[in-house]
């Protein structure tokens, strides 16, 4: 049984959330929050294994309810749904501990293999947000990466992983073992002097987006 906190401000959305949690097999919704301060005094004492986050929320934003969830409970794992689609909103929320990134219009079945798929180690990601990132490595000179010395192989490992694919998928797309999949992360998250999967996507992003500041000026 996965366990799924809801933060969400729209009445109706956060009551389809909570059915859908309930009504699905293996899913359960442990509690459901209109705000970040509620979230920030319920959330801890239900400790879910999923939150499912709203971007917009009134008075504190989802993205910083996410970065003070994730300093309260470290192993949670957090997946924005919003209509924010910008690479900028998308960046900001794995900055602040995200895990996947979800739009609203994903249908039931999209949210619940997303939960599944965080649970399992992977980054979900709607294909139109994935994309987007994709194009903003392609627009950058990719300067600053070449410094770390980052092989093809890590590049394209780090590429599926900011697709938001699991491990076993990054090793049937390249045709490697699994532990080859494992030992080019633990090189990337040396290169990169990161700890995560979360960290290695936004370190890309960040330094990816900084060469094409550099490039424009």
């Amino acid at each position: 049984m996965i366990s799924v906190a809801v933060v969400e401000d729209n009445t109706g959305v956060r009551s389809s959330l909570e059915l859908l949690l309930n009504d699905s097999p293996g899913f359960r919704c442990v509690c459901a929050c209109a705000t970040a301060e509620d979230a920030l005094q319920v959330i801890p004492r239900h400790s879910p294994e999923i939150v499912l986050m709203d971007i917009h929320l009134p008075n504190r934003s989802g993205i910083e309810c996410t970065a003070q969830l994730k300093s309260l409970l470290p192993e949670v794992q957090i997946i924005m749904i919003t209509v924010y689609t910008d690479v900028d909103t998308v960046f900001k929320a794995l900055r602040a501990g995200a895990s996947g990134y979800l739009l609203k219009r994903s249908n039931p079945e999209q949210i619940l293999e997303a939960i599944t798929e965080v649970r399992q180690g992977g980054a979900p990601m709607t294909r139109e947000i994935a994309r987007k990132i994709v194009e903003a490595f392609k627009e950058s000179a990719g300067a600053e990466l070449q410094a770390t010395e980052l092989t093809r192989r890590e590049n394209e490992v780090l590429e599926f992983l900011s697709r938001g694919y699991a491990n076993k998928e990054i090793a049937h797309m390249l045709s490697i073992s699994l532990d080859t999949v494992r030992f080019h992360l633990k090189q990337i998250y040396e290169k990169l002097h990161v700890r995560s999967r979360t960290e290695a996507v936004a370190k890309f992003i960040e330094t990816r987006q900084g060469a094409a500041s550099s490039k424009r000026l």
